[in-house]
């Protein structure tokens, strides 16, 4: 039987099998001498050991599409990040830390903006234009007023998505409003594992419907910068990597540089202001983190 793993807890794996449900299993002795981990979101073969508990064995990890570190997860098709308009404000430097994070480990990534209901036209619409331009699919939600939601929930259908988002804008009303039931899936794992109660720390993985998966992460206020040099930064902007080998100089990394199509692009309004000042900040940030 193929599933996926929804959840890991001291070396127990919950594994759903679309139709039937989800089965504690442990993984085989072999993955450890050939130096494998079942990750959440691994797609897997199991046997059943016993039906009627639920209880089955990993016989088998499928290829990995990818797999990211933080959080350490698997087959992950896109993420969805979210934000709220307001109360609290966006914090776009957090955004851009998620987002370029996402494309240094190539998951396509949707912005989606909570709490319409406490904004106005004119702040959408900036928010809109900055992404849009940026090369992002733009989404905005209601989870009070349930607007934008059945279209949150459109995208994600036949994929597994990780929804991840800073404390306070909501992502947990997105995740009830998209699919209710999760408490009560959380509720089925913790009568295995009573300590399951209180793993929030754990990333786990909840079927919505047949093939759709949510991943849910723990929330976070800061984000790591990327991993990568300076000088490769760019390539994780969408908007400058479609302007490279058109500045005057090869490798030109669109900062001090004379005759730079980026610099023009953001002083004719192509690209977002705030998207570059941030460009400037973590490109000097990880300059000052190589120095020791």
């Amino acid at each position: 039987m193929i599933g996926k793993i929804i959840k890991g807890i001291a070396g127990s794996y919950y594994v759903h099998i679309v139709h039937m449900g989800i089965y504690e299993c442990k993984a085989k002795g072999i993955f450890r001498y050939q130096n494998k981990k079942p990750l959440v979101g691994d797609n897997v073969e199991i046997k059943i050991l016993d039906e009627e508990k639920k209880l089955g064995s990993i016989e088998e990890i499928l290829p990995r599409n990818n797999e990211l570190i933080r959080p350490a997860v698997a087959n992950i098709d896109q993420a969805l990040v979210v934000f709220a308009v307001k109360s609290p404000m966006p914090n776009l430097n957090l955004l851009d830390r998620f987002l370029i994070m996402m494309e240094s480990c190539d998951v396509k990534t949707i912005i989606c903006f909570n709490k319409t209901d406490l904004a106005d036209e004119k702040e959408m619409t900036e928010l809109k234009d900055i992404y849009v331009k940026a090369g992002y699919q733009v989404l905005f939600a209601s989870t009070l007023t349930g607007q934008g939601c059945d279209e949150v929930l459109r995208i994600m259908e036949g994929r597994t998505t990780a929804l991840a988002g800073p404390s306070g804008v909501g992502k947990s009303s997105m995740l009830n409003a998209i699919m209710p039931e999760a408490n009560s899936q959380t509720g089925e794992i913790s009568l295995k594992i009573e300590r399951g109660k209180h793993t929030t720390r754990h990333t786990e993985i909840f079927n919505v419907f047949g093939d759709t998966y949510v991943m849910d992460t723990p929330g976070f206020s800061s984000m790591y910068t990327c991993e990568c040099e300076k000088e490769q930064l760019r390539f994780y902007y969408q908007e400058f990597a479609a302007l490279e080998g058109k500045c005057k100089y090869n490798g030109c990394v669109h900062i001090n540089e004379p005759e730079c199509v980026v610099k023009k692009a953001v002083e004719n309004g192509e690209i977002s202001k705030s998207r570059y000042e941030n460009y400037l900040l973590l490109f000097e940030e990880i300059k000052n983190k190589r120095k020791y």
